[in-house]
């Protein structure tokens, strides 16, 4: 490794899939129009639930992948927005209007068309497409796509809407927000301003609440569903109710690198990985378990204990929501889709915040009761850092924030009518961007971009369909690619191959490094010497790529060098 890892990052069941005709037989898209679940978590790592080698209980995610398709190669965005901008409009960042994130937009990109910090006017959501087609469309999430009025959910396609709009928040009645420019966060419910919260809010269960509601006000018109179901779990700060939080307590005192090794041996069980897949190394700047002192190591264990609860939590509120399509009758037609919207977070919220805003420390200091026996509480902002962060991230480099592995790489499972693959992992390239194109397929609707002198940008996904139901054994071909940029970091990936630009200050080479994904997932040796024409042929894929997106290039964010 050339270098250590900065002390924060960017805000802001059973058979290894080989798609086989007697496991998948050929099938179409459902028949009608089936709802649509889309939920979303905030901040999850690819190995935090159970059917991807967590020791999390997530017995309700963990019965969908048993039901459906788990996908191990499932790309999205190194952070929140980005991802959600190509979730709902299927079409790259850097076009839909979050080319950077808006807290950290950098002057060369300021006012540049698909740099506008929300979802531009260049792109359709699938909300709005779903909606025109006959769908009850709903929104029970963190939105973080535009904060004033005429950006927000009601405006974009979502009938009826609860949304936080800010990237981070307390999970508490209190509204608080992380910075002094912003005290409190902003809610919206049916498109209007909401002036406060139930005194027993909770963020996971009032965001389901919000989706049962809806689904039995509007369930007896005949009309399907659309709904986006985005929780702001497990984003810190860590909080979780007071019920739950002694439920993983001793369960993390054998400490992180205990942890990772049993993940790492649990993927490999459940073919998640491959049987000689090695993790990417602890941090250099991370000590050893046993180098911590006793008190380290009790608060160490806490924080992971609080993280895993939230996560549980998370699940049981998933199977209430279950549940209840079931005891309703619209289980069965309901195609449902879980992801995370980037990798683990190994920032520190207060370390964070002083980087967007230096002046800022006192506030946060006095806003927020840090006490180790207050956090997991109303009023507490912790978060649960690198060395947990590294754990979620198993097998691959780094979390949160960097185009490595561990910043991209998130679960999918998909579940219900049409997807014919009980059980089944797969291993092939998949994309954020292909989730539009899939929800459209599955309804039978065309993009407004094949219109002739249509101005909508189309998607740049492919559905999944084909692969889902059991037509194909990939969604892409060898041949296909696909490209990232946030803060100055870059990626593309094409077949197993992968090249990667990584700051120094985002704990890379600050050079493009070449690596097989196939032997090497975790990004540990940099191939660019052996093979000289495979890295010049995806260096001019980088180049098509910006092109293509009209990215522009800047370090832009929380990595920049200070200046000398």
């Amino acid at each position: 490794m050339r270098s250590t890892w900065p002390k924060f990052s960017a805000c802001i069941l059973s058979a290894v899939l080989v798609i086989a005709e007697s496991t998948c037989q050929a099938a179409d898209p459902p028949q009608g129009k089936p709802n649509i679940l889309l939920i979303v978590a905030d901040d999850m790592g690819y190995s935090d639930i159970g059917c991807f080698g967590s020791e999390i209980k997530t017995p309700n995610l963990d019965a969908l992948a048993a039901r459906g398709l788990r996908a191990t190669n499932f790309y999205v965005a190194p952070s929140c927005s980005p991802t959600r901008s190509m979730l709902l409009t299927g079409t790259d960042s850097h076009v839909a209007g979050i080319g950077n994130m808006a807290e950290w937009a950098g002057p060369t990109q300021r006012g540049k068309p698909g740099y506008e910090g929300y979802l531009n006017s260049r792109v359709v959501t699938v909300a709005s497409l779903l909606r025109e087609a006959g769908y009850h469309t709903y929104l029970s999430a963190k939105w973080h796509l535009g904060e004033k009025p005429d950006q927000w959910p009601a405006k974009r396609g979502f009938e009826r809407d609860f949304a936080l709009l800010q990237g981070a928040g307390s999970h508490w009645s209190d509204m608080l927000g992380l910075l002094p420019s912003e005290p409190t966060v902003t809610f919206t419910r049916n498109g209007e301003k909401v002036k406060e919260l139930p005194a027993d809010y909770y963020s996971s269960k009032y965001f389901t609440d919000f989706v049962i509601q809806n689904i039995d006000e509007n369930g007896r018109d005949g009309k399907p569903f659309f709904a986006y179901l985005g929780y702001q779990a497990a984003h810190g700060p860590l909080a979780v109710p007071a019920e739950w939080r002694d439920k993983y307590k001793g369960r993390y005192d054998k400490g992180y690198d205990a942890i990772r090794a049993e993940r790492l041996d649990r993927q490999k069980k459940l073919e998640v990985v491959g049987k000689d897949v090695v993790t990417f190394p602890r941090l250099p700047n991370i000590p050893a378990w046993e180098k911590l002192t006793d008190e380290q190591r009790r608060q160490a264990a806490r924080k992971m204990e609080l993280y895993a609860a939230m996560i549980e939590y998370m699940d049981d509120q998933i199977g209430r929501l279950i549940n209840h399509l079931k005891k309703t009758g619209k289980y069965d037609n309901t195609l449902i889709v879980f992801i995370s919207d980037n990798g683990a977070a190994g920032e520190d919220m207060a370390e964070l915040v002083t980087k967007l805003a230096p002046t800022a420390k006192d506030w946060f200091d006095k806003t927020f009761d840090n006490r180790p026996e207050n956090w997991g509480r109303p009023g507490s902002c912790m978060e649960y850092g690198p060395p947990w962060a590294q754990v979620s991230s198993v097998p691959f480099r780094l979390f949160k924030g960097v185009v490595a592995e561990g910043g991209i790489r998130s679960p999918l499972i998909v579940s219900g009518p049409g997807v014919r693959h009980e059980g089944a992992i797969n291993h092939s390239v998949l994309h954020v961007m292909d989730i539009l194109p899939t929800f459209l397929e599955s309804a039978g609707i065309e993009h407004p971009s094949k219109v002739p002198g249509s101005t909508v940008a189309p998607p740049q996904g492919k559905s999944m369909w084909p692969l889902l139901a059991g037509r194909q054994q990939a969604t892409r071909t060898d041949t296909d690619w696909l490209g990232w940029e946030l803060f100055g970091n870059r990626a593309i990936r094409q077949g197993d191959w992968k090249l990667l630009y990584l700051l120094k200050g985002a704990g890379g080479a600050g050079d493009w490094e070449l690596f097989n994904l196939k032997d090497d997932p975790a990004e540990m040796h940099d191939l660019s010497a052996q093979y000289p024409e495979k890295r010049q042929a995806l260096l001019k894929l980088w180049e098509e790529y910006v092109q293509r997106n009209g990215v522009i290039v800047s370090d832009a964010g929380p990595y920049a060098q200070p200046e000398r």
